[in-house]
């Protein structure tokens, strides 16, 4: 046991951790020059073009320091915010971290909120100063910043390059050197912390733990503690560039098991894994139930793909447990299902999926949070769609989940981010200097405001200097009304949202004007309007084509052209009764990008 390493890598989106993963593959021989390729963990297209992990991945490397071999599990996690619980996870089983650093962008808000996570779980963290090789790089700088940050030795801090290979023999002594060996009690019952599932087509699902007591071995019965399930490990062993098998994981290393697992729900990240025989009576502390945070509607294109939208989904959901769904109708788009997603980025990158794997075009309704409505009966209902929000008459009060927002950029810009926050009701908590030109700014903010188009707008302001984390700090009160669209006085489902009562009359107006550009005009006259409740608080109208009917008169006696246009105006009102308005697709993308 004490020849083993177990680390994860932590550092901001982008920050280089995937190139650095190579080197060190590359530098331990893990991986044969055939093999090597750019970003090898990352083995989704999607991760590979827009160049971000979305899942994590584990792999052991063998490494010779003198005559000792050591074994080293390298976890490697996503950079994105969404993904937090995941990383979380991840940082349970391992016992030191190394903490990247972009030497030319220094250090940014998922850099502070990952860090802190491992300070959490007493991580020996190695800093490392990575793109050393960019003209742009600032070393001495950046390293001011780790060291106000973590308060280590200058001399600790390791100076690396992903992409020349520059530090990483450092690094790897680095590793032998300060992190500990894992402990852990190789006769006690046990105890594996599972940090990630895959699906395979063939196997099944395969999870991914780490043995923190006891050992695990072929052919156990195996439990899952959380959700009391029972199954035969049919193989377990540990993780090299592909599965090799082992008779027996010992205590501290990291390994998978296959045992027929055909549901992805079964398997929960951080739940336990013990042996029937011998059970473990605690499961491993920090595992929380995954909380989508994001709800959108998600429905095909064409209604006759429905049943082929629900097989994609469920196949998605092997890959992806974090999502949830439940089917759902609207009177708009027909019938579809409301799902739940980690954050914006999640939401895009299932959308983008579902696309590509499985040849689906949906169409994705407004985003919202989940609230809580309280009524006069003094019911207590969670609103996951607007929709679902009861009636004004009965409602007493609206509550929506507020986040923390931790946001880092250079003091040019504090003003109009702080115009930004502020404009989506933000209340600054607390403001403070990182650096002479570095601001750390701490808002508390209402969830459904950031959902939109937030991190997009903070990007801009702040030429992209400006970087953002959040974590949710509970419910509270807001005044909160339903915005409803009508056409024609027929309620639109799809584009129904909750905002805020101030926001309400000037979302309102975009929306109708918005509309008017984008729906087509018909043979009869269309009303836009938007309304709260039973009062419309804003209207625009689209007026009718109107076919000249008169045209085949020439001359003659007037009252000939009163009846035609007579005859037509009839015809006008029949059809506005029963005729019904078609919104195109870009009608419900551009609500999304109103300002």
């Amino acid at each position: 046991m004490k020849h083993i390493r177990n680390f994860c890598i932590i550092a901001h989106i982008d920050h280089g951790k995937s190139t650095l993963a190579d080197r060190l593959l590359e530098y331990t021989e893990t991986i044969s020059k055939r093999e090597a390729q750019a970003q090898l963990l990352d083995n989704m297209d999607l991760e590979r073009e827009r160049g971000i992990t979305i899942k994590s991945h584990a792999i052991q490397m063998n490494y010779k320091v003198g005559d000792i071999e050591y074994n080293f599990n390298l976890i490697d996690t996503p950079g994105h915010v969404d993904f937090s619980y995941e990383v979380s996870r991840s940082i349970a089983a391992c016992e030191g971290a190394l903490l990247i650093v972009d030497a030319s962008q220094g250090i940014q808000a998922q850099t502070i909120s990952n860090l802190y996570l491992a300070l959490e779980h007493d991580l020996e963290i190695i800093p490392i100063l990575n793109k050393m090789d960019l003209p742009g790089a600032m070393p001495e700088e950046v390293k001011d910043q780790i060291i106000d940050l973590i308060g280590c030795k200058r001399e600790d801090i390791i100076p690396a390059s992903g992409k020349t290979g520059l530090g990483i023999p450092d690094i790897i002594q680095a590793i032998v050197d300060r992190v500990p060996a894992p402990v852990g009690d190789p006769d006690a019952p046990l105890q594996a912390l599972i940090f990630d599932s895959v699906f395979n087509s063939f196997r099944g699902i395969i999870a991914y733990y780490k043995v923190v007591n006891g050992e695990i071995k072929k052919g156990d019965k195996v439990k899952f503690i959380n959700t009391g399930k029972q199954y035969l490990a049919d193989e377990v062993g540990i993780l090299k560039l592909d599965m090799s098998p082992r008779s027996v994981v010992k205590t501290g290393d990291v390994g998978y098991i296959i045992s027929g697992i055909k549901e992805a729900r079964e398997v929960k990240v951080g739940d336990t894994i013990t042996t029937v025989e011998r059970p473990s009576l605690d499961a491993i502390q920090g595992f929380e139930e995954v909380k989508p945070m994001v709800f959108a509607g998600i429905y095909p294109v064409d209604t006759d793909e429905f049943e082929e939208l629900r097989e994609a989904m469920h196949k998605l959901q092997l890959n992806d447990a974090s999502i949830v769904f439940e089917p759902e109708s609207s009177a708009a788009l027909g019938f579809g299902f409301r799902c739940g997603f980690l954050g914006m980025l999640h939401m895009e990158i299932i959308q983008e999926r579902l696309e590509r794997e499985f040849d689906m075009t949906v169409i994705t309704t407004v985003p919202n949070v989940s609230y809580i409505a309280h009524t006069t009966k003094g019911d207590e209902i969670t609103v996951n769609n607007p929709s679902d929000l009861p009636d004004p008459s009965k409602l007493d009060s609206v509550e929506e989940p507020f986040i923390k927002a931790n946001i880092i950029t250079k003091a040019e810009f504090v003003g109009p981010v702080m115009s930004l926050c502020i404009q989506k009701r933000g209340i600054i908590i607390n403001q403070s200097y990182l650096t002479s030109d570095r601001v750390e700014l701490i808002f508390e903010m209402p969830m459904g405001e950031i959902v939109f188009d937030f991190y997009d707008k903070l990007k801009t302001i702040s030429k992209g200097y400006a970087s953002f984390d959040y974590h949710q700090i509970g419910y509270r009160k807001s005044d909160l009304v339903r915005l409803d669209m009508l056409l024609n006085d027929e309620p639109v489902d799809a584009l129904s949202s909750l905002i805020h009562r101030s926001n309400a009359y000037d979302f309102g107006k975009k929306i109708c004007e918005k509309l008017r550009e984008l729906i087509p005009r018909q043979q009869f006259e269309i009303k836009i309007q938007a309304s709260i409740g039973a009062k419309v608080i804003a209207r625009e109208t689209l007026s009718a084509l109107r076919k000249d009917v008169t045209a085949k008169c020439y001359g003659g006696d007037i009252s000939r052209k009163r009846k035609l246009l007579e005859k037509q105006k009839k015809g006008k009102k029949r059809m506005r009764q029963v005729g019904n308005v078609e919104i195109p697709q870009s009608a419900f993308m551009a609500v999304l990008k109103l300002d």
